[in-house]
C-alpha cells in the first residue's frame, strides 16, 4: 500500500512539474507574439506600476545572474544534481508534498531549458516587480523563476523545520510495522 500512494505521489511530481513546464511556454509564447523585438513595445501593467510585462532575452541565470558565465553552466548542473539526488532518495517513499515540491523546481529548470536550447543560449524573462515610490526594481523574471524560487524557500523551510528527516524516519516507522504484520 505504500508503494502505492508512493507511485502516486511520483505522478503527481511529474504531473506538477509538465503544468509548470506548459505553463512558462505558454506565457513566454504570448509575450514573444505580442511583444517582439524585446523593447519595441510598452510596458503592460499587471497591478499598477508594481508588476508589469517588460519583454527581455537574459543570457544569465535567473534574475540575470551570471550573464555569458561558464560558472552558469557548473551551478546549473549542481544545482540539477542535488534535485536528483534530493528525489531519488524519495523514490517508492517520501511524503508528496516533498516529491510535488521537487516537482515544481524540475518543471520551472525545465521550461528554462526548453528556451534555451530553442532560442540559442538565451531566456525569455518578462515579470518585472517594482516598488516606484522607494524606486526598488526587482530583477525581471519568468514563471518558471518564480516557481523555482518559491519552491526552494518552501523547500528550505520545511527542511530547516526537520520535516525532512522527521517524515523519512515516519515513513520507516511504517514500514517496519508493516513488515512484522505481515511476518505474524
Amino acid at each position: 500500500m505504500v508503494a502505492k500512494h508512493a507511485r502516486l505521489h511520483d505522478v503527481c511530481a511529474l504531473l506538477a512539474a509538465l503544468i509548470v513546464i506548459g505553463l512558462d511556454q505558454w506565457t513566454k509564447a504570448l509575450v514573444m507574439e505580442n511583444l517582439s523585438p524585446p523593447g519595441s513595445k510598452p510596458d503592460i501593467s499587471l497591478l499598477g506600476p508594481y508588476l508589469v510585462v517588460q519583454y527581455i532575452q537574459n543570457n544569465g541565470a535567473a534574475f540575470s545572474l551570471f550573464a555569458n558565465s561558464t560558472l552558469l553552466i557548473i551551478l546549473i548542473s549542481a544545482a540539477i544534481a542535488v534535485v536528483v539526488y534530493m528525489y531519488a532518495r524519495l523514490i517508492n517513499t517520501g511524503p508528496a508534498i516533498y516529491k510535488i515540491i521537487l516537482g515544481l523546481i524540475v518543471g520551472g529548470a525545465v521550461g528554462n531549458l526548453v528556451d534555451r536550447a530553442r532560442h540559442s543560449g538565451y531566456v525569455v524573462d518578462f515579470l518585472a516587480f517594482r516598488i516606484p515610490q522607494i524606486n526598488y526594481r526587482f530583477a525581471i523574471f519568468n514563471v518558471a523563476d518564480a516557481f523555482i524560487s518559491v519552491s526552494v524557500v518552501l523547500l528550505f523551510f520545511l527542511v530547516l523545520l526537520g520535516g525532512w528527516r522527521q517524515n523519512e524516519g515516519e515513513q520507516k516507522t511504517t514500514e517496519q510495522q508493516q513488515t512484522e504484520v505481515v511476518k505474524k
